[in-house]
């Protein structure tokens, strides 16, 4: 009785200490209140679930070590962008004015020059657009290649890259990867020892031992970077796999969005490759004048962007806030376009608000998801959508997995987080702010040629849904700040 009473005592005050930890560390009320509920409730697989997926790893000593690199990363870079801001300081800027605040915003928060001018921003749909412009950039690749993704695939695209990179570096030009240990798994036994063998340096971006399995895949790298000498840049939603090329004898129909950037935007999707480089190969790569080409004459004064990234190493959700600031300033339509709706309060709220002040909110999302779990999740949160006047629209022609929206047909965002919170808290992710009428233009363009090929989901059919479903949707919503 009495090793029953002093064990009973060891697990109330271990309980209490979890509860304190989970307090303490997590920022989120609802969340904190989630792992609470679990963790009292469930005993002993709350607190493992809490340990392997709850703990704030923002102060982890590994995401120490890179934040301390990327601060000296950001000293040392400050002198390359004088030319820049003089330039920028010259220039009418009346266009961008309504959205001055999230200019100001994310230059607080990046610490970093905010807004860029560019050569030029393309908009690419889908893997089979994509892919022959990536290969033709990387063939013509003079000093360096750096590539960051978190799938990449052993399939014919991956191995079409994998052999440029093996002959660039046959022919003296630099070559860095980063792959995702957990999204490019099947790489590692493949590609990877090849690209290693003939002299490619690839490194995981964070490698997954079997013992710190659970916590190391909560925190994974969803970006897709390519920089070519330092001045033609891609980013966006599409991985490296065959299943993004609706040519290939696919399965499942793949839309999705990317971007070309050539120009100084090029430079900040730079620094953040060096920065995540530099902590995962624990080398410390130089800020030389080919990986940040400066061109005088003449300076582009179009394609105005702003490169915003997020992780487990940022003190603020970067990616949610500036999507929040960017809503709250529109003031006639919004569109977006995303795979994963989980949406937190700020995000909900927003576009609620957005809807009952008169602006056009339209939201397109997949009709069927990869994760039943997930999409039921997602579901959760469109009836009081719906019942603000936010139009929602479900893909039916294949999988939607581009992460986009547009405000006034005036500025857009293309990039790599999903609206969850996943992307937003966990996931190291980076979207591009294009403040430029032309991409805003054809981003909207595209939107609604997507909307041709899905179903506006009316408020009298969803009220419908049968009760049951309802309440699974609602015991679903419980677990979303996990998801």
């Amino acid at each position: 009785m009495k090793f029953l009473l002093l064990y009973e005592i060891l697990y109330v005050l271990l309980i209490i200490a979890i509860c304190l930890r989970i307090v303490w560390d997590t920022r989120s009320v609802s969340k904190a209140l989630a792992y609470l509920l679990l963790v009292i409730f469930v005993p002993i697989l709350g607190a493992i679930f809490y340990f392997s997926f709850g703990i704030n790893y923002r102060k982890h000593k590994i995401y120490h070590k890179k934040l301390t690199i990327d601060q000296s990363f950001r000293q040392r870079l400050e002198h390359i962008y004088p030319k820049i801001r003089a330039h920028l300081n010259s220039l009418d800027t009346a266009f961008i004015t309504p959205y001055e605040k999230s200019l100001r915003f994310l230059s607080n928060i990046e610490e970093r020059l905010s807004i860029i001018p560019n050569e030029e921003v393309k908009v690419i749909c889908n893997g089979e657009n994509l892919f022959p412009e990536l290969l033709d950039a990387l063939r013509a690749a003079k000093h360096h290649i750096h590539i960051e993704y978190y799938i990449y695939e052993n399939d014919h695209i991956g191995n079409a890259i994998k052999n440029i990179l093996i002959e660039k570096v046959r022919a003296g030009v630099e070559v860095r990867f980063i792959y995702d240990d957990f999204g490019s798994q099947g790489i590692r036994k493949n590609i990877v020892k090849e690209l290693l063998a003939n002299g490619v340096p690839a490194f995981p971006f964070y490698k997954i031992n079997f013992v710190k399995l659970a916590n190391r895949m909560n925190y994974r790298n969803h970006r897709k970077i390519v920089v070519v000498d330092g001045y033609t840049a891609f980013v966006g939603g599409i991985n490296i796999s065959d299943k993004y090329n609706n040519n290939e004898p696919n399965a499942l129909y793949w839309r999705d969005t990317h971007l070309k950037v050539r120009g100084y935007s090029a430079h900040v999707l730079q620094a953040v490759f060096l920065q995540d480089w530099n902590f995962c190969s624990e080398e410390n790569v130089a800020i030389d004048a080919p990986y940040f080409p400066i061109v005088t004459q003449p300076y582009p004064t179009d394609y105005f962007t702003q490169i915003v990234s997020s992780g487990a190493d940022s003190d603020l959700s970067n990616i949610l806030f500036a999507t929040v600031q960017l809503i709250y300033a529109a003031k006639r339509e919004i569109l977006i376009t995303t795979p994963y709706f989980i949406p937190d309060t700020s995000l909900q709220e927003a576009l609620i608000i957005a809807a009952l002040s008169g602006v056009e909110v339209k939201l397109l999302v997949p009709k069927e998801g990869d994760s039943v779990f997930v999409h039921t999740a997602s579901e959760s949160f469109f009836e009081e959508l719906l019942k603000a006047g936010v139009e929602i629209y479900r893909y039916e022609k294949g999988f939607v997995h581009a992460k986009t929206f547009v405000i006034d047909g005036e500025v857009a965002s293309v990039g790599t987080a999903n609206l969850d919170a996943r992307s937003f808290d966990l996931n190291f992710e980076v979207n591009a702010l294009v403040y430029n009428k032309e991409v805003a233009s054809d981003l909207r363009r595209i939107f609604y040629k997507d909307l041709e090929d899905a179903s506006l989901l009316r408020l009298e059919t969803w009220e419908k849904r049968s009760k049951f479903k309802q309440l699974i949707e609602r015991i679903v919503r419980l677990f979303s700040p996990f998801l």
